[in-house]
């Protein structure tokens, strides 16, 4: 009972236990689109390029966060358009911003004066100790219009997801869709870039949603299920990291990919065909 008794002293552990809950939520919501979609190239892609707005903002004394925001949705519609507009193939274009957003940060960040390896780590590989209420409250926000944005505009998302010429064909605006669900995905990736760090986020984008999917094939099954496991998975490994006293990150990544092995397995079973009588 240490860890929850502490929960009740110390501040930096109830932010991390909110973080956990308000970042499983949303990757889970928008990784399902992201999982649907097949953008999961996309979403390493802008987690990698908002290293560069990262190393600015160190580099300027800026907030790491807010220039890792700015170079994260700005690359994320930037590969939107050029996807959409056939000026270059999508999977180029997240190979090219996935590279250039690495180098202008390892850049900026070795300018920067009195630069040394550890100042990366929190952002490379999370942080969860370092999560300030203020980012809570910017997870809180973005839950909220995210949950609501699902409950609203469940259908023609999912529509665009699937099948854009058929969504296109109902009516729906699919390009309009397509550059909000790409500045979502952007926005989603940097405020959890504290629990998970950059190098582990697009497994907490991904494994909830594979998880529910072994098990379920309804988009609303999905989007419902994928961020109870997320958040559930989040929590699990915080308690777990603060026991063993290793990064929660790390242990997040081991209990969603030791679930995904057990259900894996389950539904594998579960398919065998049954002998004749």
């Amino acid at each position: 009972m240490g860890f929850f008794s502490d929960l009740l002293q110390y501040g930096y552990l109830s932010n991390a236990l909110a973080a956990c809950l308000l970042s499983g939520i949303t990757c889970g919501i928008i990784g399902t689109y992201v999982v649907c979609r097949r953008m999961v190239f996309l979403a390493g892609g802008i987690t990698h390029a908002s290293f560069g707005g990262l190393g600015i903002a160190f580099y300027l004394g800026a907030n790491p966060i807010a220039g890792a925001m700015l170079f994260a949705v700005l690359s994320a519609l930037g590969i939107e358009w050029a996807g959409s507009r056939g000026h270059i193939r999508e999977d180029s274009a997240i190979g090219i911003i996935w590279s250039v957003g690495m180098a202008v940060g390892a850049l900026f960040m070795s300018l920067r004066p009195g630069y040394t390896s550890g100042d990366l780590s929190a952002y490379l590989f999370g942080s969860i100790v370092t999560v300030t209420r203020g980012d809570v409250t910017a997870l809180a926000v973005l839950t909220l219009l995210i949950l609501v944005g699902t409950i609203l505009w469940l259908r023609p998302v999912m529509y665009v997801a699937f099948d854009r010429d058929f969504a296109r064909s109902r009516g729906i605006p699919t390009r309009l869709i397509s550059y909000m669900m790409a500045a979502l995905v952007a926005v989603t990736i940097v405020l959890s870039i504290r629990i998970m760090g950059i190098v582990l986020l697009i497994s907490l984008v991904t494994i909830p949603v594979v998880i529910v999917n072994a098990l379920s094939r309804s988009y609303r099954t999905i989007t419902a299920a994928a961020p109870v496991v997320a958040a559930v998975a989040n929590v699990a490994g915080l308690v777990a990291s603060y026991h063993l006293e290793v990064p929660p990150g790390a242990v997040i990544i081991f209990v969603l990919t030791l679930t995904l092995i057990i259900v894996k397995l389950v539904s594998l079973r579960n398919r065998k065909p049954r002998p004749a009588a």
